[in-house]
């Protein structure tokens, strides 16, 4: 954003655009307080609409400071800071941060603490490489040119890599064009046929890494889940007959007490397809374990999953006694698990 033209109105626009493209994510100093804590902040009040200005407050007076430092020095004396401005522009590099976490399966809740409601445009993936190298690729090429010129001894007239800036954004913005269009075939399609004689009640599509034409489709019937992969290209649910049915467990007293604690609350409000599986622990400790799993991510692939371990990608789990009182929060699988105290 700063190289395709906001860094010629005012000086330290780059800085500031960086930092605060980044501050949102200061909400990574929840985790401090424990992981059901830290999950229940993260994309939370920073990466919210009212939480924006002290974002960007918190930026400004940062910059500030080291402008102070250094003696109010400039690299350009004729181009001041220009502090209402560069607050402007923090606020805007904040919304952009925003709406990048918008595109993904993620989601994020803009209107907190008024709302905690999640919203997800579910087109992108968390890290998407393709976009990536766009903007890398906005940064370098300049990079390179600015080199080719030294040699031949030209002189740079002014900042450099607006056209290359430029079109690295309008790349990113046809690129969700790209995968907005293929995700609504991808819908259609899953909400288009019936599943075991079964209706949809309503059906997702969940991007994968890199391949704006291949998808995770999750969809709800009234007594089951059923988990396909989708072609948009063609369009075609399942084309590889890997078609996978989840039964909606049957509630019971163990699965509402570990809905009620802490962790299993942030996690169904979090959560679009939940489901939970329950597990009885041996004597003489016994009690039960009732892990929380979000359908949509399930079907990813990942290299860090152990044969023979049940995937666990960005699940949960309550450890509950006899009694059904919450003992501990369970995170991970099989020897990786970890058992960490209940929040107060």
């Amino acid at each position: 954003m700063g190289r395709a033209g906001l860094n010629r109105k005012t000086a330290f626009a780059t800085l500031t655009l960086t930092l605060a493209a980044e501050a949102p994510d200061l909400d990574v100093f929840s985790r401090f307080g424990g992981p059901a804590f830290g999950f229940a902040h993260h994309r939370g009040f920073t990466h919210s609409f009212l939480g924006l200005p002290l974002d960007a407050a918190v930026v400004i007076g940062l910059v500030y400071l080291v402008w102070r430092l250094r003696g109010r020095k400039l690299t350009d004396p004729n181009l001041p800071p220009r502090w209402g401005l560069l607050f402007i522009y923090a606020c805007l590099a904040g919304l952009s941060h925003i709406l990048l976490d918008f595109t993904n399966n993620y989601g994020i809740r803009p209107f907190w603490p008024f709302s905690e409601k999640w919203y997800s445009w579910d087109i992108v993936f968390i890290f998407e490489p393709v976009m990536f190298s766009f903007l890398l690729l906005g940064l370098i090429v300049p990079s390179l040119f600015s080199l080719i010129d030294r040699e031949i001894g030209t002189h740079p007239r002014g900042p450099r890599g607006r056209i290359a800036a430029t079109l690295a954004l309008a790349a990113v913005v046809l690129s969700w064009g790209l995968r907005d269009f293929e995700h609504r075939r991808a819908v259609n399609a899953l909400a288009a046929r019936t599943y075991q004689g079964a209706d949809p009640l309503r059906a997702s599509a969940y991007p994968a890494l890199a391949d704006p034409f291949h998808w995770y489709g999750v969809v709800e019937t009234p007594s089951f889940f059923a988990l396909a992969p989708v072609d948009s290209l063609k369009p075609e649910v399942d084309p590889e007959g890997r078609l996978e049915i989840r039964y909606k467990p049957e509630e019971t007293p163990v699965t509402l007490a570990a809905k009620k604690s802490y962790i299993g609350r942030v996690y169904l409000d979090w959560a679009q397809y939940p489901i939970t599986e329950t597990e009885t622990l041996d004597p003489p400790e016994g009690g039960y374990i009732v892990n929380f799993q979000d359908l949509r991510f399930v079907q990813l692939p990942s290299p860090l999953n152990r044969r023979g371990e049940p995937r666990r990608a960005l699940g949960a789990g309550v450890q509950l006694d006899k009694n059904l009182h919450v003992v501990a929060d369970i995170y991970g699988s099989g020897k990786n698990q970890k058992a960490y105290p209940e929040p107060d």
